[in-house]
């Protein structure tokens, strides 16, 4: 069974950084894409930042140049470092990984 917990969501002024932790457990995701998503009030789910197990990153528009993705194989990790955050990136961030997800971590960027 697949578990993805998230942890480093938290209140931050735009211009902050924050970086986003993703524990999974119940395989080996070394051959998964694994991926960060986000949900605003009253907005889909999008995607913003994904890596493939060959490390090849796909990042939303809103987000490049300002978010990196990682991941560490050996310990089953996926991180997302915010930097320069703004209030629109204000969401319940999300770890997805082999169909399963996270239950999310909230971030909050104040003006």
């Amino acid at each position: 069974q697949v578990q993805l917990v998230e942890s480093g969501g938290g209140s931050v002024q735009a211009g902050g950084s924050l970086r986003l932790s993703c524990a999974a457990s119940g395989r080996t995701f070394s051959s998964y894409t694994m991926g960060w998503y986000r949900q605003a009030p009253g907005k889909q789910r999008e995607l913003v930042a994904s890596m493939s197990p060959g490390r090849t990153t796909v990042y939303a528009d809103s987000v490049k140049g300002r978010f990196i993705i990682s991941r560490d194989n050996a310990k089953n990790m996926v991180y997302l470092q915010m930097n320069s955050l703004k209030p629109e990136d204000t969401a319940v961030y999300y770890c997805y990984a082999s169909g399963g997800w996270g239950q999310g971590t909230q971030v909050t960027v104040s003006s």
